[in-house]
């Protein structure tokens, strides 16, 4: 739903092909990180997001009764959202929908339709579709597989996933009732409710806990999410943390960790995103946040693909860029699913001295941090131009950071400026840019968004704010960026930057986007 919309601002025009009826049900993804909300902001799905979910900025672990971990993500006020914000899948998948319908009619989706066979072919694909009224063939000019961890198109070009899977089980549980509790991430080792089990809670909207514990290798799956099984431990747990409203169950289900990619996510015309591609353990939130950048990567390239504007090749960067984030984030994946559910004896008995030595030493306790999701730097990219000298504080292939900056509309953030093209961010003193620089902006277009075009802008210390112009007013944005005056920065439209300048030439970007219109041309 997401790329959809995404592909739709720059006028693309898309077919998305939905086996179930209706949004998702049941419990899925609920954790929604910074980066995530940034990119539903590009097409506006951002604001009902926030609205519903509950934003949190941190959480607690115990060891039996006792507290061994209170972590915070870095956050502060002038963000403009919150490290995390629990929401349930259902709410995301709607909001993105809605998003998508809103762009001007491009987007179709059929419900109750499912793809049965992909038939890829030189300059596209033919995919063959069972819907309630019949088989129908649609021949379509790329192919985007979203189809989930069993993912159909994956199976019809006789791909596998790579990597492992881990024999740990979790039972997921949410239940309906009222507190009064903080809203943060909630872990329990060995607690007193449920002896040797692992357990995790969160706060989602609607008065819903989402409550996750492990089984012991010897339970039988299907025994273990029987209610008559499930209920009491819930209950048990509640009555120890002294939640004591009424409550009744809305979803059971189990799950074990996997840590599997594929090793491409380009096939020709085809391309695979989020559980498509790569399946990454819960612990750490990764799992619909990494898709949601996939596809913030992919919209933008494919969308110059499409219209001409670049050579097909670009595609081979989404692949390359995503599927190491993907194995960066099976690394801290990993870890987290080691700590969380000890796959042998050995992790078992070092996971133990963790704990029991952080209930002495404080000092141990950065031992037990979950690791939570966080955007990854393409190191490496082809993307990348050159290092400059001078700067080392920000590098190409790394998100822009934020900052909160004044408008001539008032406060706003940095990262707002991003999502729909290139971006060539100037630092100076006074307010208002060079002619040179004023003249790489590409002119205001009309109608749908254009991935090729370039916005200048001015980061001012002083002056008031114009059209081009923000001002910097506490200095944060200079500080992050390392930026002196004179300094430039190059955004991808994906707000990754691609080039940085610690004294700016309007030659030297000309040049760098020409070579990069030309290299992908």
């Amino acid at each position: 739903m997401t790329l959809a919309a995404l592909l739709a601002r720059y006028g693309i025009a898309s077919l998305i092909v939905e086996v179930d009826d209706g949004y998702c049900t049941g419990s899925r993804a609920i954790c929604m990180s910074r980066r995530s909300q940034e990119i539903l902001a590009w097409v506006g799905a951002d604001k009902p997001l926030v609205d519903k979910g509950l934003s949190w900025v941190g959480g607690r672990s115990y060891y039996r009764d006792k507290e061994v971990l209170h972590f915070q993500m870095p956050s502060e006020p002038t963000q403009r959202f919150a490290p995390m914000v629990n929401i349930q899948q259902f709410y995301a998948e709607e909001f993105a929908h809605k998003a998508a319908l809103a762009q001007g009619g491009l987007v179709d989706v059929r419900w109750s339709s499912k793809v049965v066979a992909v038939r890829p072919q030189v300059h596209g694909a033919q995919v063959d579709i069972e819907a309630e009224d019949g088989l129908h063939t649609v021949a379509a000019d790329w192919v985007v597989a979203c189809d989930g961890g069993r993912s159909t198109v994956r199976e019809q070009l006789g791909l596998q996933l790579e990597g492992t899977q881990y024999e740990g089980r979790y039972v997921i549980v949410d239940v309906v009732q009222k507190t009064r509790r903080a809203v943060e991430r909630l872990a329990w080792f060995d607690p007193p409710s449920n002896p040797g089990s692992t357990i995790l809670m969160h706060r989602q909207p609607d008065d819903v806990w989402r409550i996750d514990y492990q089984i012991r290798d010897d339970e039988d799956p299907v025994e273990a999410v029987k209610p008559e099984n499930v209920l009491p431990r819930v209950q048990s747990h509640l009555a120890m943390i002294g939640e004591s409203e009424p409550w009744k169950p809305l979803w059971i289900s189990i799950y074990n960790a996997k840590c599997l990619t594929l090793p491409s996510y380009r096939h020709g015309r085809v391309l695979f995103a989020g559980d498509a591609a790569h399946l990454v353990p819960i612990f750490g939130v990764r799992g619909l946040n990494s898709g949601l950048d996939d596809a913030g990567n992919l919209a933008w390239k494919l969308a110059l693909v499409m219209q001409g504007k670049a050579a097909d090749r670009l595609l081979d960067s989404y692949s390359t860029e995503r599927v190491q984030a993907t194995r960066e984030n099976i690394v801290y994946g990993a870890k987290s699913t080691e700590f969380m559910a000890p796959p042998n004896y050995g992790f078992k008995l070092m996971r133990e001295a963790a704990l029991r030595l952080a209930t002495e030493d404080s000092a141990v306790s950065a031992l037990l941090n979950p690791r939570q999701s966080t955007p990854v730097e393409y190191v490496g990219s082809a993307l990348n131009l050159p290092a400059q000298p001078g700067n080392s504080q920000v590098r190409a292939g790394m998100p822009a950071p934020e900052a909160k900056l004044r408008s001539i509309n008032g406060e706003t953030h940095l990262t707002a400026c991003f999502g729909n093209c290139f971006v060539v961010l100037y630092f100076a003193e006074q307010a208002g840019l060079p002619t040179e620089l004023a003249a790489l902006a590409t002119p205001p277009g009309t109608g749908a968004a254009n991935p090729a075009a370039v916005q200048v802008i001015c980061i001012a210390s002083q002056g008031q704010p114009t059209v081009n112009t923000r001002l910097d007013e506490t200095g944060q944005a200079r500080e992050r960026y390392g930026a002196l005056n004179g300094s430039a920065y190059l955004v991808r439209p994906d707000g990754y930057l691609m080039g940085c300048w610690p004294i700016a030439k309007a030659q030297d970007i000309a040049t760098a986007l020409k070579s990069f219109q030309q290299e992908r041309t």
